[in-house]
């Protein structure tokens, strides 16, 4: 039986465009992110990738494809097709020559619950913001000192 989304059910869901030097990918990051989806942390719902080669030339891997297929066998056991052609393109008409992305849609299945219940509650999200890496470690440092 095929998998089912259950919007009232489901936790946040994002949508990361995550960019590599180079335009040819080396699957590393989908262990990590296998161990993610079996933990239950998240549940990967959509991804591709997308490389742009030196000469200005586009290609979208969705994760099917035989060059990805073996190092997302674990994450892409069921994908629902919410990123469409045209956003692809453009993303990866977007990137620097001889570069890539990984473009993945999770949802944050911790989340959850919490989310339901302000859903039910009829509350909304006024402001979600991420604070980037770079803050986080000059906080930590002018912490030390």
């Amino acid at each position: 039986m095929a998998e089912v989304l259950e919007a009232d059910a489901m936790g946040p869901v994002d949508i990361a465009v995550i960019a590599f030097e180079g335009n040819q990918f080396n699957g590393e990051v989908a262990p990590a992110l296998a161990d993610l989806q079996a933990s239950g942390t998240v549940r990967v719902i959509d991804l591709a990738f997308l490389r742009k080669e030196a000469d200005g030339a586009t290609a979208i891997l969705e994760a099917a494809d035989a060059t990805i297929a073996d190092a997302f066998e674990h994450v892409a056991d069921s994908q629902f097709d919410l990123l469409n052609d045209a956003d692809l393109d453009n993303l990866a008409g977007a990137l620097e020559p001889n570069s890539s992305a990984l473009v993945i849609v999770w949802e944050n299945t911790w989340a959850a619950r919490f989310a339901s219940a302000v859903r039910q509650s009829h509350g909304e999200i006024a402001v979600l913001e991420r604070i980037p890496h770079e803050n986080v470690v000059q906080a930590i440092a002018a912490l030390d000192e």
